[in-house]
């Protein structure tokens, strides 16, 4: 590892937050942070902290000696002031002296003491950075370390990697207890340059920011460097086919084994979405022989319980074709949740205090001659536990080279897993009506997609936005952060229909939602106009719906969830209208086809729906046409609009995009129609 310490962006960093009457002892300190921060073999989704012992004034204009730490919920790598808020440091020192502190009365006590009442909670680990005597103090959970200290016999190999320079300190949970074991331990020895906590993480400390940092840059340096000497062999490789099923063939399967069942078997599954990951270290890893042996010991950092469960579930190698994998995979998933629950018992009973049993499933996938899924709730969730499981496969990887792994005991992990502090982490936001589920939408790029893309967004859908036009879909996306994909696909061609499904498969897991929305008006005398247009628009207007629809399907069955197909399908398909015949005919059939899938996988919870709209400015009509239309009546693009509409208003893309969604939130509808057109009584529904 490189120390990263640049005079002159550290210099940048006082200058610019001395201009908002932040001192320079905290400007370095948020310096620093993120340049720790910044690497994820040092932070990994949340985890790690700093802290700076310094003087700031309060409201009455007194200093007040205090002590600035990394607040909860905030990111070390994106760090800014107010993510390090201050607590006066006397009160806290005075804790040292009590024998036993609650983990709600440390809480309780360290927001008393916070300088702003609003800032967020200190870290948990806050009393070990006030016990210990130095200005600054980092806190990683270094990948390297962890390696390192993760053994049956980590207390010589310590030694020959560090000598003197640290102190060991025993597994102990954070919070007080913790923080008393080490500020003993560090007064035994007050000459060291940091701390190895073990199964947990290394400190490191200095009187300023770059002796902190660079103390941490140069301990973890030891680790790497042990790590890479006296390796052995690791993960005998175990006897595997020559081809497996794709990612995007086991994905569904997988996600959904792994939807949540409701115990009311009318109810709707809480479906979950996935993040796949591969690499020559990862498949190295899922393919050893003894996968059953060093995967199912325990997290390296029980940190990361919260986010992984104690040990990931193992399915069998998906053989092509799948051939029995949906069985022996439920049977593995049944496995898992007995072995969860009696976990859950075996520890709970020994409490003072019963928990409550939290969800069985587990978070981390691993597949022999695949690679492994991060399983959560959404995007985001899942991704974080793919992050930390490709994190866990490079620490195991590298503790076997040079030993044998061994994380803390499943005791020290239910406690860790079942703390109410890192619970808390998670945070308790409400979930969003469509959380957890994926839509697709087809010609997402503008107009009615563009919106229903949006509006599903905000629902909490993982969005998929589908267009002939690559960068326009990529626009609508681009907010959407994780929770988004943009993919350029011509619905008219089958093969790439089926390639972008199995990369939405690959990306999020799957299917629940599809909105079947691209078109285009072709026009002219039906009796008139060239085999060519009319044989064009049945190939957008109808037989695309039908190889989306196809694909969307085929998904849907293997997911088992049920899911949602909703058709744009224009008033032409009851409200024919002169010149129009080329758009309205596969229209129509488009309307037939809505409902023949609503017939024939009604039984397996996959609903088929449509919209009927009309009149909306987008750009299926161009704004000449538009022109020439309004012009021919004698009336304004705005007047036309609005004219022929029982409403009397204009009809706008989110109107449509609308009811897109409330059909997809209509569980018990399917073959149904929804006319959004202002009111137009020759195309209603009768």
């Amino acid at each position: 590892m490189k120390s990263a310490w640049s005079d002159k962006d550290a210099s940048e960093y006082v200058a610019r937050y001395a201009a908002n009457g932040i001192n320079r002892d905290i400007a370095l300190r948020v310096y620093t942070t993120r340049l720790l921060g910044r690497d994820p073999l040092l932070v990994l989704h949340g985890g790690g902290n700093t802290s700076v012992k310094t003087s700031v004034n309060d409201l009455l204009g007194d200093a007040v000696k205090v002590l600035c730490v990394k607040g909860s919920g905030w990111d070390m790598a994106a760090i800014e002031p107010q993510g390090l808020p201050a607590v006066r440091l006397d009160p806290l020192l005075r804790l040292r002296v009590l024998d036993r502190l609650s983990d709600e009365d440390m809480v309780a006590f360290q927001r008393a003491n916070l300088l702003d009442p609003s800032a967020p909670n200190p870290s948990v680990e806050t009393l070990l950075h006030a016990f210990l005597p130095h200005a600054y103090i980092d806190h990683t959970h270094s990948t390297a370390v962890l390696s390192v200290t993760d053994q049956e016999n980590d207390e010589p190999l310590l030694h020959e990697v560090y000598g003197g320079r640290v102190a060991l300190v025993p597994y102990v949970k954070p919070g007080f207890d913790l923080s008393q074991a080490a500020a003993r331990i560090y007064a035994w020895n007050p000459k060291v340059e940091g701390m190895i906590l073990r199964q947990h993480g290394i400190f490191s400390f200095g009187a300023t920011a770059q002796e902190s940092y660079e103390r941490m840059v140069g301990l973890v340096t030891l680790a790497e460097q042990r790590l890479a000497s006296g390796r052995k062999p690791v993960f005998a490789a175990a006897a595997l086919p020559a081809t497996v099923a794709s990612a995007a063939e086991v994905a569904p399967v997988v996600r959904g084994l792994l939807a949540l069942r409701p115990w009311d078997v009318d109810g709707e599954p809480e479906r979950i979405t996935l993040a796949f990951r591969t690499s020559q270290a990862i498949r190295q890893y899922v393919d050893g022989a003894e996968l059953s042996r060093y995967s199912q010991v325990g997290v390296v950092t029980p940190d990361h319980t919260i986010r992984t469960k104690n040990w990931p579930l193992i399915l069998p190698m998906p053989e092509p074709g799948l051939a029995g994998f949906s069985v022996a995979a439920w049977s593995a998933v049944d496995e898992f949740r007995a072995r969860y629950h009696a976990y859950f018992v075996r520890h709970n009973g020994k409490r003072e205090a019963e928990k409550r049993e939290l969800d069985p499933y587990p978070r981390v996938v691993l597949v022999p001659g695949l690679g492994l899924f991060g399983v959560g709730r959404s995007p985001a969730a899942a991704h974080i536990a793919a992050d930390i499981a490709e994190n866990t496969v490079r620490v195991i990887t590298d503790s076997e080279a040079i030993g044998r792994y061994r994380p803390v005991s499943e005791a020290d992990m239910f406690d860790m897993e079942y703390w109410s502090l890192e619970q808390a982490k998670l945070g308790k936001a409400k979930e969003p009506p469509l959380g957890g589920q994926v839509a697709v939408i087809t010609g997402g790029g503008s107009g009615i997609g563009a919106a229903t893309a949006h509006a599903f967004h905000a629902e909490g859908a993982a969005v998929v936005v589908l267009d002939r036009d690559g960068p326009s879909a990529a626009a609508v996306a681009k907010p959407f952060k994780e929770r988004g994909l943009a993919l350029a696909c011509d619905v008219t061609e089958p093969d790439l229909v089926r390639a972008a499904f199995d990369r939405v498969c690959t990306v999020f897991g799957g299917v629940d939602i599809v909105v079947s929305n691209a078109g285009a008006a072709w026009q002219g005398k039906i009796g008139e106009l060239s085999d060519r247009i009319l044989r064009e628009s049945f190939e957008l207007n109808f037989f695309s719906h039908q190889t989306v629809a196809q694909n969307a399907v085929r998904v849907m069955l293997a997911q088992g969830t049920g899911g949602s197909l909703l058709f744009n399908v224009s008033k032409q398909a009851l409200n024919p209208g002169p010149n129009f015949g080329p758009y309205g005919l596969p229209k129509a059939a488009l309307l037939l086809l809505m409902k023949q899938y609503a017939l024939e996988y009604g039984d397996h919870g996959i609903r088929s729906n449509a919209v009927n709209a009309d009149r909306v400015r987008t750009n299926l009509m161009s704004p000449a046409l538009m022109e020439e239309r309004a012009a021919a009546r004698g009336l304004t693009v705005e007047e036309y609009l609005r004219d022929g509409n029982l409403l009397k208003r204009e009809v706008k893309a989110d109107d449509v995009a609308q009811a897109f969604v409330s059909l997809a939130k209509a569980r018990r509808t399917t073959g149904a129609t929804i006319t959004v057109d202002g009111g137009n009584i020759a195309a209603s529904l009768r």
